[in-house]
């Protein structure tokens, strides 16, 4: 399915003009608190009118406002997760999961609700009361309900920002489950780099209720104009590659890249040949300009320097192809100058296996 989204809206002293596209997958609105990214998600779901423009989800007009048509939330048909589960308290798990199968027309019912039992892992819930339940399990719950109303399309606003990390770590492989299974698009805010660099296939960066850039994740999360969501020391590459190796003895995992090959370490083996993400932050990329050796880094990659950019605190942020995979670094100026580092200069990027992750 494709969505189209182009409207504007003031709230207040606040105004949200954004048009963008969005596809198969998950699509990301990203951007800093404020931005104007939930905004954007309850224009889309129905919750708020836009003053004026348009939403089209394949040729099905949803929103057009110099035509008057605004299509109610409710025949919209989107499942929207809130960043609290919102569960019913009184209702049991299985009794809230019923709940979502009402909303959808029997003769368009097509989820089938042992496969989001299993899908999110929650079989062994369903006598359970909300109150009983963990915030990573409430949310699996949520998801499910909304799952089984059989939505055109998944609305998720920051899904995991109230839980604490060992609940995002207990949700987020469920979260990318939903999106390589489910047959859905599926919009995803979130101010996360993390998140948002394991789950989405497409950005729209958000800043101050307009889009800043829109495109694929990995070009997305390595370009400048990424600044205006994150700060700095978060910013780094985004690299896909394809798990070439595993060495159970060492729990170490050999990735390749388009035409480098990186050493990741890897607690369980993932079959052979599956596609995998890693985000590199450019705090933890160094940059020597002959191969060091005698040091405790397995990853070192022959590149060369594309372009330099300096910011207000000293730092400078050095992009290098390592054949056709874009890595990151950052430098403070004095290093930069020290090794007279410039655009076309060979140089290694060294990079510590321990500050990698799948």
């Amino acid at each position: 399915m494709t969505l189209l989204v182009d409207v504007r809206h003031r709230l207040g002293s606040f105004a949200v003009d954004v048009s963008f596209r969005s596809e198969s997958g998950v699509t990301a609105l990203f951007g800093r608190s404020g931005s104007g990214k939930t905004s954007v998600m309850r224009i889309i779901a129905g919750l708020d009118r836009p003053d004026d423009g348009r939403i089209e989800l394949d040729g099905d007009v949803l929103v057009d406002t110099k035509k008057r048509i605004l299509v109610p939330k409710h025949r919209r048909r989107f499942g929207y997760v809130f960043q609290e589960a919102r569960l019913f308290p009184h209702l049991s798990v299985r009794q809230n999961l019923n709940y979502g199968r009402w909303f959808a027309p029997k003769a368009e019912r097509r989820e089938n609700f042992d496969r989001i039992l299993d899908l999110l892992g929650i079989e062994h819930l369903l006598e359970r009361r909300p109150a009983k339940l963990s915030g990573g399990e409430k949310q699996r719950v949520a998801i499910g309900r909304a799952l089984l109303s059989s939505p055109r399309m998944l609305l998720m606003d920051e899904p995991l920002a109230a839980l604490d990390d060992a609940r995002k770590a207990e949700l987020l492989p469920y979260l990318e489950r939903l999106r390589d299974d489910a047959d859905i698009p599926i919009i995803y805010v979130s101010h996360s780099v993390a998140e948002v660099a394991r789950l989405a296939s497409r950005i729209v960066l958000m800043n101050n209720g307009r889009v800043e850039a829109v495109g694929e994740a990995g070009q997305i999360l390595g370009h400048p104009s990424i600044a205006v969501a994150v700060d700095r020391r978060e910013t780094g590459a985004l690299l896909e590659g394809r798990l070439h190796a595993y060495d159970s003895d060492q729990r170490l995992a050999s990735i390749m890249l388009k035409s480098a090959q990186l050493v990741v370490p890897l607690a369980e083996e993932l079959p052979t040949g599956r596609p995998v993400r890693l985000h590199i932050p450019a705090r933890d990329v160094m940059l020597a300009t002959a191969r060091p050796e005698h040091i405790s880094a397995l990853n070192i990659l022959p590149g060369t320097v594309v372009t330099l950019m300096s910011g207000t605190d000293g730092m400078c942020d050095v992009e290098v192809d390592c054949g056709g995979d874009t890595i990151q670094a950052r430098l403070t100026e004095v290093s930069v100058r020290r090794l007279d580092i410039l655009p076309g200069k060979h140089v290694f990027a060294v990079i510590k296996t321990v500050a990698l992750r799948l």
